[in-house]
């Protein structure tokens, strides 16, 4: 044994150490140290005071950021035009039925072939609780929620590498990592390697707390019984009857988890944009972007490609190829702009503004992202593993499984989210393949975590990001130093053009960024017109 003296544990890397464990603490103060964890600053409807004078507005892209601001600046007097691209609103902001039809960059064609009633989502999927702006939005335009599973005890967590390949119920690995970490942080105490750091009293405090939250038992330790059980559950559940006494199950040993290194899917619980309460809009998500719509009729032109933007000192001059008349160029003229295009198209038109702001259109890469929907005869991971939404998560290329957390119980067919990669070799792999050669891995893959794959699967549809014409990619991905060198200046009102969107914002990938950044860019501009 080691005469080298113990570490001084001080109260940070303690909390941090017993919310790892434990709770969300530890996870909470590392989003919050990142500048990450704070609510949104939405408090409530922007109001837009004094007289615009009939200015008229241009707004690029018909996503929640064009939309959102095309809505509150005819609200406010302006007359607003809308230039879309694609033949519906929304965006990113899309559900994928029956029946659509899409074209990914090189030509292929995916017709998606779901039965009625089911869908996926291959953009947004899911809206945190302290979202408030979208929220608010749906409210408003009467857009019905539900609740969104994120967290499920009872599904998995795999790896290709650990207990021969078999996946592990979430409750079980959250429970067992919990009391392992727990009972040593004990003996930690016991010994009086936190004496220099913590009180007599916050002692106590602190080995009643492991004790409750780390189910160990009298002996503080943790092991097969009773107070493990009331955790992680039993072997045998309990019953009515003879033979109904539950019988406990074997914890998992605190190694065998660190060495599988399934705690890594635990985070994603405790991160502050996936905690519970999370919401998603009964029927899709697309029931959004149409709400959002049917506030501006008549006002947002689709199949309008944008081929280029001028601006001079009296206007703003947006040069659009009509897809519905052969691709024919026209203009629209406005006095302001605000451009709501991903910054993946924008950078490749022809633009007036200054240079900074052109360094900065240039300095954001897109992050890649590949979803997978995977329509099945019947809905195995309910009936067979008694799953009711949520999410498993493997170390094998399509990383996640997401289960519907609609229509519970109800039997029939239904849809799986049968992968999600984001950014990463991963995504590049899938994105590389062609639309068949990506859906029969994701069947290979997701049938080492249900073997049902092969004999229920129906038909399915997969979106890579880097693919879709409309975004080339699935959001902005900034890094430190660039934001530091070139955020500013991409949120300026250059002359007459102000942008717009989730990479504007802190919140990129997230729809609330992409509302959050339209309001801050329109009373900008707002103030600018009633003060010239």
């Amino acid at each position: 044994m080691s005469d080298t003296a113990a570490p001084s544990m001080n109260r940070r890397r303690l909390i941090e150490l017993v919310g790892a464990s434990v709770g969300g603490a530890a996870a909470y103060q590392v989003m919050t140290r990142l500048g990450f964890a704070s609510e949104s600053p939405y408090r409530g409807p922007i109001k837009l005071e004094g007289d615009p004078k009939g200015s008229s507005v241009v707004i690029l892209g018909a996503g929640l950021a064009g939309m959102t601001a095309a809505i509150e600046l005819e609200r406010a007097g302006y007359r607003v035009s809308v230039l879309e691209f694609n033949l519906r609103p929304g965006g990113r902001n899309w559900t994928l039925r029956g029946g659509d039809v899409f074209t990914e960059l090189g030509g292929a064609t995916q017709t998606c072939e779901f039965d009625p009633g089911l869908y996926i989502n291959p953009g947004p999927w899911r809206i945190p609780y302290h979202h408030h702006a979208i929220l608010d939005y749906c409210r408003r335009f009467g857009v019905t929620l539900e609740p969104f599973i994120q967290l499920n005890h009872n599904a998995f967590l795999h790896s290709s590498t650990a207990f021969d390949g078999k996946p592990q119920r979430i409750r079980d690995v959250k429970a067992d990592f919990s009391g392992g970490v727990s009972e040593l942080l004990v003996k930690a105490t016991r010994k009086g390697a936190l004496d220099d750091e913590v009180s007599t009293e916050d002692r106590e405090i602190l080995l009643e707390a492991l004790r409750s939250l780390g189910a160990l038992d009298k002996d503080f330790r943790y092991k097969a019984g009773e107070d493990s059980a009331y955790h992680r559950g039993h072997a045998k559940d309990p019953g009515g009857g003879l033979g109904a006494e539950p019988i406990d199950g074997a914890p998992i040993g605190l190694h065998d988890i660190l060495t599988s290194r399934l705690w890594r899917g635990l985070q994603n619980f405790l991160s502050y944009d996936f905690q519970t309460t999370m919401f998603e809009p009964v029927g899709g998500m697309g029931r959004i972007g149409e709400a959002f719509a049917r506030q501006i009729p008549d006002r947002i032109r689709y199949g309008a490609k944008v081929v280029s933007i001028r601006q001079n000192e009296t206007g703003v001059t947006v040069a659009f190829e009509d897809l519905a008349a052969s691709g024919a160029v026209r203009e629209a003229k406005a006095d302001w702009c605000v451009c709501a295009l991903p910054l993946t198209i924008l950078s490749q038109l022809p633009i007036d503004v200054s240079e900074p702001m052109k360094a900065a259109i240039d300095a954001v890469p897109y992050a890649s992202a590949v979803k997978f929907g995977l329509q099945f005869s019947r809905r195995f991971w309910e009936e067979d593993e008694h799953i009711f939404g949520g999410i498993s998560y493997t170390d094998l290329p399509i990383r996640q499984i997401s289960y519907p957390s609609t229509n519970f119980n109800a039997g029939g067919k239904g849809v799986l989210l049968g992968g999600y990669t984001f950014d990463g070799p991963n995504s590049y792999e899938f994105t590389a393949m062609s639309p068949p050669e990506r859906l029969r891995r994701a069947l290979e893959f997701g049938a080492q975590i249900h073997p049902q794959y092969g004999a229920e699967f129906e038909n399915g549809v997969s979106v890579a990001w880097h693919r879709v014409p409309f975004t080339l990619g699935c959001a902005g991905d900034w890094s430190d130093e660039a934001r530091s060198a070139h955020y500013n200046d991409l949120c300026q009102i250059d002359g007459r053009i102000v942008l717009a969107g989730e990479h504007a914002s802190y919140i990129p990938a997230w729809q609330e960024g992409a509302i959050l950044s339209a309001l801050d860019a329109i009373q900008r501009l707002h103030k600018r017109v009633v003060a010239s």
